[in-house]
């Protein structure tokens, strides 16, 4: 009896680069696990907090030669097959050729209760493998809830969940920004 062999599918990232060159500009796509996934267009609301966010953070990063952007996908030399997509990336150094971010100090992700699992999961294992990352947050959409992951040395990681009447202390932009300001125009 013959048995066929069963061939990986899971794209790299070189591939997935390839890949993703010949996709119309209008789509916007992450690596996730080997697997190209199409991110649907945000609601205003996720929008509202991204841009908060990222005005503040923005803000702070400038100060210290940093930036704030959206849009950027974060690589980690750890794992090939992903390359996400965060909300808000900060970084620093000069600018990137391309959109893949390997340098990233810090990542923001605004999830909606649909997105729960994935970003807090297989998205949060692999921002923890980012060499350069030392703080990961996870802002909540419905709640007013600021969830802060911060590198405490090489490999071990500090949480801390914030509410309305927080502040998140950001040491490595030399500031905080308070969890009310993420939060303007949103209702709850």
């Amino acid at each position: 009896m013959a048995l066929a062999a069963r061939r990986d599918s899971r794209m790299g990232i070189a591939d997935y680069q390839v890949w993703v060159e010949a996709r119309p500009d209008r789509e916007r796509w992450e690596l996730i696990d080997g697997g190209p996934v199409l991110l649907a267009p945000p609601k205003e609301r996720h929008q509202r907090i991204v841009m908060n966010l990222a005005k503040r953070l923005d803000d702070l990063a400038e100060r210290r030669g940093c930036r704030a952007m959206t849009g950027l996908a974060v690589l980690s030399e750890a794992m090939d097959d992903f390359a996400p997509i965060p909300d808000v990336v900060v970084r620093c150094g000069p600018p990137l050729p391309d959109g893949y971010a390997p340098d990233t100090v810090l990542v923001a992700e605004v999830l909606p209760p649909s997105a729960m699992s994935l970003d807090r999961g297989r998205k949060t294992d692999f921002y923890r493998s980012v060499p350069s990352l030392r703080t990961v947050l996870v802002v909540h959409q419905d709640e007013a809830r600021v969830e802060v992951w911060r590198r405490r040395d090489g490999t071990e990681w500090d949480f801390e969940a914030l509410g309305l009447d927080g502040a998140i202390e950001l040491p490595d932009l030399g500031g905080a920004v308070a969890v009310r300001a993420v939060y303007t125009d949103i209702a709850f």
